[in-house]
């Protein structure tokens, strides 16, 4: 009869806990599968509908405080859909395309660019690398390089 009592008591005691465990880990799981977590898709969305071949500019470019910016002036930016989080970019100035490719990760935090094709001016190397989102407040996105604390800032303002 103790036996039975000391069962009792431990399903009392830590059942509840132990069913509360297993019912976050079911949630927690269902939640990481890819395209059933509703705030990744408010993000895809929100990212094709304002960025995704869109028109954009380089409003400000600074390396360690000299200003770029007029190294940039009459090109254009479009990154073009693969997936949601990965595509063709191209950069187009008077006529003359470069290509390369872009990449976000899935909280849409970095941006990865990288133009490539054909060999590409020297002011592209200052654009080629992976950045990060410092401000998402469209028509501008404002990014500083990823993982570094290097003072460049790059604002990109959609046309």
């Amino acid at each position: 009869m103790k036996y039975n009592q000391s069962v009792h008591d431990f399903i009392v005691k830590w059942g509840f806990t132990i069913a509360l465990a297993f019912a976050g880990a079911i949630l927690l799981l269902q939640g990481c599968k890819k395209g059933d977590n509703p705030a990744a898709q408010l993000y895809e969305e929100y990212f094709e509908e304002n960025v995704l071949n869109s028109d954009f500019i380089v409003q400000l470019a600074t390396d360690n405080g000299v200003d770029n910016t007029a190294l940039y002036h009459g090109w254009t930016f479009r990154l073009l859909k693969t997936t949601y989080y990965d595509g063709p970019m191209t950069a187009i100035k008077n006529g003359v395309t470069y290509t390369g490719t872009w990449s976000c990760d899935q909280s849409y935090g970095r941006l990865t660019i990288h133009i490539s094709q054909p060999s590409v001016p020297a002011e592209f190397v200052f654009l080629n690398k992976a950045w990060r989102f410092t401000k998402k407040n469209l028509p501008v996105m404002e990014l500083a390089p990823w993982g570094s604390s290097a003072a460049q800032v790059l604002h990109m303002r959609r046309l």
